[in-house]
């Protein structure tokens, strides 16, 4: 078993990545205090992990409730919150009672949103089970919904105390979801660790043939490089840089998203293509060769991800990235590249070099 701690001001909490360790009940143990535990999943990842989570939870002596939410990111809704608040009152849960999320990013943001409003905050602990969700969003604090104008608009900062990265729990996740969860492993390398980049490159068929020690060693590097970023930033306050730089190419994935409708494509799969654009605008501002560009679209590529995105029309980006959590007074603050390797926010680029680099980056 790894184990990293990401450290907060006031506290710290452990990543814990291994082999069959949501079938360990010692590893929550110390970190479910009451007596009643609520596990909230989804209609995929329940069948297959529930019971042996159960199992666990029962075994250190808490009551379950479960909650099961329909599979989908068209599902991130306050509907699906309100599905959770209202099984959390039928089974009278109190603030002593410990929400789990055991799913992908949605059912993370959801149950950790859900955490930190439910009788104003209860303790809550991320189960992740998809490669995008074990090396990003169960890590950070960040919970929330989406709204029709823009993704995850609406939440709060909530931190889990323990987060449980099963790797077993990859060998039933089909291909496209872990190849949209390579599109996250990539983004580290290139905003701040070029030694990694350099070994996804030199082992991405290790990873996509989902060799456990790769897989490992991947996620536990991910998971460092964010829990660093968190640590200095942890409510992105920063006016430069800080965890902003963790969003590189989601401002142009959010807008494909949006503007494909939810679940339509995945958010790895959007931030592929946003990451694309991101180099491609990088480059314009004459900061990445034509060659490094050439060199980031190969590794999305052969990580089966896309490397451009569809044709909403430039203005329709634009409209959308508007509504971005990044737009300060009124500024859009792009993630770009200063290098491969060094991540920047940047306010400064022109709408019409935005729209040309959109322009040149989107296929039918």
């Amino acid at each position: 078993m790894r184990c990293l701690n990401v450290e907060l001001a006031e506290r710290r909490y452990p990543i814990l990545i291994g082999d069959g360790l949501l079938r360990d009940a010692e590893v929550f143990r110390p970190y479910i205090n009451g007596t009643r535990v609520a596990i909230v999943s989804n209609t995929t990842v329940a069948p297959l992990y529930l019971e042996a989570l159960t199992a666990s939870a029962q075994k250190v002596g808490a009551g379950v409730t479960a909650i099961i939410l329909p599979d989908g990111e068209q599902f991130k809704t306050w509907a699906s919150l309100n599905t959770i608040y209202d099984a959390l009152l039928a089974a009278r849960c109190d603030r002593t009672t410990t929400l789990i999320a055991l799913g992908g990013g949605v059912i993370g943001d959801l149950t950790g949103f859900a955490a930190a409003t439910y009788q104003r905050g209860i303790p809550f602990i991320q189960v992740p089970t998809t490669l995008l969700s074990q090396v990003d969003s169960s890590v950070g604090g960040k919970t929330g919904i989406n709204h029709p104008r823009g993704k995850n608009m609406i939440g709060a900062f909530w931190q889990p105390r323990l987060v449980v990265a099963d790797t077993s729990t990859l060998q039933t996740l089909p291909m496209r979801e872990l190849s949209a969860g390579l599109a996250e492993v990539i983004k580290y390398g290139l905003i701040r660790d070029l030694p990694f980049l350099a070994w996804l490159e030199a082992n991405m068929e290790r990873l996509l043939a989902k060799d456990g020690d790769a897989l490992g060693h991947a996620i536990e590097q991910s998971c460092r490089n964010k829990a660093e970023v968190v640590a200095d930033d942890e409510f992105e306050t920063a006016k430069e840089g800080g965890r902003a730089l963790l969003n590189l190419g989601h401002t142009f994935g959010h807008a494909i998203e949006s503007g494909m409708g939810y679940g339509n494509w995945l958010h790895g799969e959007a931030v592929a293509a946003g990451t694309v654009m991101a180099a491609e605008l990088s480059h314009r501002l004459g900061w990445l060769s034509a060659e490094e560009v050439a060199r980031i679209r190969a590794l999305l590529q052969r990580a089966g991800l896309p490397t451009a995105g569809p044709v909403l029309g430039a203005e329709r980006y634009l409209e959308f990235m508007a509504h971005d959590k990044k737009v300060l007074a009124g500024r859009l603050r792009l993630v770009l590249l200063r290098s491969i390797g060094r991540a920047v926010t940047y306010r400064d680029a022109a709408n019409e070099d935005i729209a040309a680099t959109i322009r040149a980056c989107c296929h039918g």
